[in-house]
């Protein structure tokens, strides 16, 4: 345990004198930290890119596959790094070198035909891919009066390059982004899972596995018996691998999204367009596989006659949780990972913040800083965890009320109306009895 401390006390020392050392290259690191752009730096970590950063140099990227439809109906594929490239600039006064990624103009010739592509700087198409087409005289007249009638600023379909104005399209964009390869990633690591345990109970029989296997097995029996089979009954074995995939495709995404470096770093869960997918997928199979008594208890629920006819206010209501149903899975689920990525992003760049009020006060920063993120990243672990087991739950919840039959259910009435009879036939009788005393006894 002494060792422990002392490891600890080691490293807040270690952070509490990071800043000293920075502050050693001068003021030139706090004119950097002044323009130390927050949003920027968050948001870029939360969306997506035609690349995957290098672990420890930003402007490094792994290059992934971009895959465009142009304006004329032609495919292209070709690298994200012919859309960029690094450029170096030089501090005259300290010699320091910066380094920028930029993006730059891809040109292809095709059958006699030129295509250009480029990341677009402004506008609505930020940082996607963009088909740019050079204007002629007169429309680069007519651009540059809108820009002017603009204040200056470029109009959202006009990219100005080298002093030559284009005209941006949007092309049908099919690139392998970050994202997309953190989702194959993902199902990857699940599928190696899933059959690394069923080769084991092939090869070994029923016997029981032990460390990372034993664990993935507790989790998959937990999930099906205590909280699929509980919830579904005799249709445990329809949805059961459904529900089993969702539970660990989110968890893997989770947990893959809190892994800073390749193949971690993507924000998959905190991205809506992925929830909303998962969530899709959960509204469908409920519908789909919805009983008759499912769909009447929708437009003609068990209600008093005046609540649905001749306005249908409940119908109006039951439709509209058909919807709200999903919904909230993709909102929860959602929210709950970007806030998470946010806090330990906000967390971590407060050092760099309060770097500009001195060494004192950085070095006080930096330490409660490492603290907080290390404790919301613990933090965050449990989170995936329970987020996938409430995402898979209420998707339970969900499919076994659109899939009960009209004889179960009446069957469940039957079995608990009786009980509430006798209970008040019970109490009633007691009440009687009660009031029978209190009554001879006022006559006595």
């Amino acid at each position: 345990m002494s060792k422990r401390i002392s490891i600890l006390a080691m490293l807040l020392a270690f952070l509490a004198a990071f800043p000293f050392s920075m502050s050693a290259s001068g003021n030139d690191d706090h004119n950097e930290n002044e323009n130390l752009d927050v949003k920027e730096i968050i948001f870029e970590h939360l969306g997506d890119g035609y690349g995957w950063e290098v672990p420890f140099a930003h402007v490094y990227r792994i290059p992934l596959p971009v895959i465009v439809k142009a304006e004329d109906g032609k495919w292209f594929c070709f690298s994200s790094g012919d859309l960029t490239e690094i450029e170096v600039t030089e501090n005259k006064e300290t010699g320091k070198i910066k380094k920028h990624l930029v993006p730059v103009m891809k040109t292809i010739e095709k059958d006699g035909k030129t295509y250009r592509f480029m990341l677009a700087h402004e506008g609505s198409h930020k940082d996607k891919v963009v088909e740019l087409f050079p204007l002629n005289a007169e429309e680069t007249q007519k651009a540059k009066e809108e820009i002017a009638n603009d204040n200056g600023k470029v109009a959202e379909y006009i990219i100005e390059e080298d002093g030559t104005y284009y005209r941006e399209y949007r092309p049908l964009d099919l690139s392998i982004t970050k994202n997309v390869a953190a989702l194959f990633i993902s199902a990857l690591l699940v599928t190696a899972m899933v059959m690394g345990l069923v080769r084991y109970y092939r090869r070994r029989g029923l016997r029981a596995p032990r460390k990372g296997m034993g664990f993935f097995e507790m989790l998959v029996s937990f999930v099906y018996y205590d909280t699929i089979k509980s919830t579904l009954g005799e249709n445990t074995k329809k949805f059961a691998p459904y529900l089993l995939t969702c539970f660990f495709f989110i968890l893997t995404m989770n947990l893959v999204g809190l892994i800073v470096i390749f193949p971690g770093g993507a924000n998959l869960t905190g991205n809506i367009a992925v929830t909303l997918v998962l969530a899709f997928m959960t509204f469908v199979v409920t519908n789909i596989f919805g009983t008759k008594h499912y769909w009447k208890e929708i437009f003609w629920p068990d209600v008093p006659l005046f609540l649905k006819f001749p306005l249908p206010i409940m119908q109006v209501i039951e439709v509209f949780g058909i919807f709200t149903k999903p919904a909230a899975l993709c909102v929860r689920l959602f929210a709950n990972m970007m806030g998470g990525h946010i806090i330990v992003i906000t967390l971590t760049l407060l050092i760099f913040i309060f770097a500009a009020f001195g060494t004192g006060v950085a070095g006080g920063a930096t330490v409660v800083s490492v603290l907080f993120s290390i404790f919301m990243l613990l933090l965050d672990v449990l989170v995936s965890f329970i987020q996938a087991y409430v995402f898979t739950l209420l998707s339970a919840l969900f499919i076994s009320m659109a899939v009960v039959k009209e004889h179960e259910h009446e069957a469940k009435e039957d079995e608990t109306y009786p009980q509430l009879e006798r209970r008040d036939r019970q109490e009633i009788a007691e009440e009687k009895s009660a009031m029978k005393k209190l009554a001879n006894e006022m006559d006595a």
